[in-house]
């Protein structure tokens, strides 16, 4: 790393999470990262102080528009959108259900999608149940198991009637970064729309949808220190042409058509001070700018610890196999083991309060891919506030449990 590069703070920033005072070295972040004070303070103060529904009249009504205005914004910069395409949603995978029903009925028969085999099963299963449903055709792009990359050549599956191509931005298993760009072009020059996974990849990165050629975008804030929720992106011209099931009485308006209910103006306001959060990391003259910077600085950071990790794994020679190898990838490591079962060396692990989880990870067709079965591994993902002496814990104990 050039001397000149601005660093991260890791000691600042971990002093930011009350949580880590538990001692535990967490390498579970892809699967949920820990929430910083000011999230928790901003879900407490916006909940327990005047609410109501949106409005100018009272503070009441302010302080709930103001949370909406707020989270759209927020997520706006966060992946270089605008504010009038954000629909907030319970969950990534609950806002894919929902567009897939949607887009699903301008489909018919003789019309095909694709779909990715480096995919979370949320960018997976509910295309194919609604190409199911209308009848369509589904195509895969392919996982080349040697190196971790998509197989390009795959690309071939997109055609004149393809309507919809499902990709990930950062595989949640592997951390491969497919070319999404590439992938847009060739969805775009046959019409068809680009749905994004980028829930991996926002955690590791700032995406610019436009630059990725994504149509539907769609993120996870508890993934990058915020609360338990979803959020969608898109164009606003694209959104005015989708229309979902909603109440009679409730808004047409884009994007609350696409909001069913009261939304939970406490954790609009979290996700807002999560960006923000991630904003007061980097330097520019505008928000857009300081997440783009801190994204590079978490990368650097982040980038040193996986190759440390990465080091070990080598000095623990063939009682492992490591399967994140493609040549651009977050910081997130997925290996098998020779002689142990993976619960075994998650049990084993968790004693010393280091938690790296065994599990199926949602990623089914990229086990398949792998020719691995289903919860085969164990998985290392690393986040801002991980440190040295997390990877030195993580490594001694993967020394003991492995022997």
């Amino acid at each position: 790393m050039p001397a000149d590069l601005p660093v991260l703070d890791v000691a600042a920033f971990r002093a930011e999470f009350p949580s880590l005072e538990s001692g535990i070295a967490h390498f579970d972040n892809p699967g949920g990262t820990q929430t910083p004070r000011v999230v928790g303070d901003a879900i407490a103060r916006t909940l327990t102080g005047p609410l109501s529904q949106r409005g100018s009249a009272l503070v009441s009504q302010r302080n709930a528009e103001d949370a909406v205005v707020g989270f759209r914004a927020a997520v706006a910069d966060l992946v270089a959108g605008r504010p009038g395409g954000v629909v907030h949603g319970r969950s990534a995978t609950a806002l894919t259900y929902d567009v897939s029903r949607t887009l699903s009925r301008t489909w018919s028969p003789g019309d095909d999608i694709v779909v990715s085999e480096l995919d979370h099963d949320s960018n997976v299963r509910p295309w194919l149940q609604a190409a199911e449903r209308a009848g369509v055709t589904v195509r895969w792009l392919r996982l080349d198991p040697a190196t971790g990359e998509l197989d390009l050549a795959s690309l071939e599956e997109i055609t004149e009637r393809t309507r919809l191509v499902a990709l990930t931005a950062a595989s949640n298993l592997l951390g491969t970064r497919p070319p999404v760009a590439t992938v847009a072009a060739r969805a775009h020059e046959v019409g068809a729309l680009v749905h994004v996974d980028a829930v991996h990849h926002t955690a590791h990165a700032a995406p610019d949808i436009t630059a990725m050629g994504a149509d539907l975008l769609v993120c996870s804030p508890y993934k990058f220190f915020g609360p338990h929720c979803g959020a969608l992106v898109a164009d606003p011209a694209l959104l005015e042409t989708l229309r979902p099931d909603k109440l009679l009485p409730s808004t047409d308006v884009v994007p609350e058509r696409f909001e069913l209910g009261t939304l939970p103006y406490e954790l609009l306001a979290g996700v807002t001070a999560a960006v923000d959060l991630i904003a007061s990391l980097g330097s520019g003259d505008t928000r857009r700018e300081r997440l783009v910077d801190a994204a590079g600085r978490i990368a650097a950071h982040e980038l040193r610890l996986r190759e440390r990790i990465e080091d070990g794994l080598v000095g623990l020679g063939d009682r492992l196999t490591l399967h994140s190898r493609a040549a651009s990838r977050t910081s997130t490591l997925f290996l098998t083991l020779r002689d142990h079962a993976p619960g075994e060396v998650f049990e084993r692990l968790a004693r010393r309060d280091v938690l790296v989880p065994a599990g199926t990870f949602y990623a089914h067709e990229t086990f398949r891919a792998l020719g691995l079965p289903v919860d085969s591994g164990l998985r290392i993902g690393l986040a801002a506030y991980n440190d040295d002496s997390d990877v030195d814990r993580l490594l001694d104990g993967l020394a003991d449990a492995l022997g």
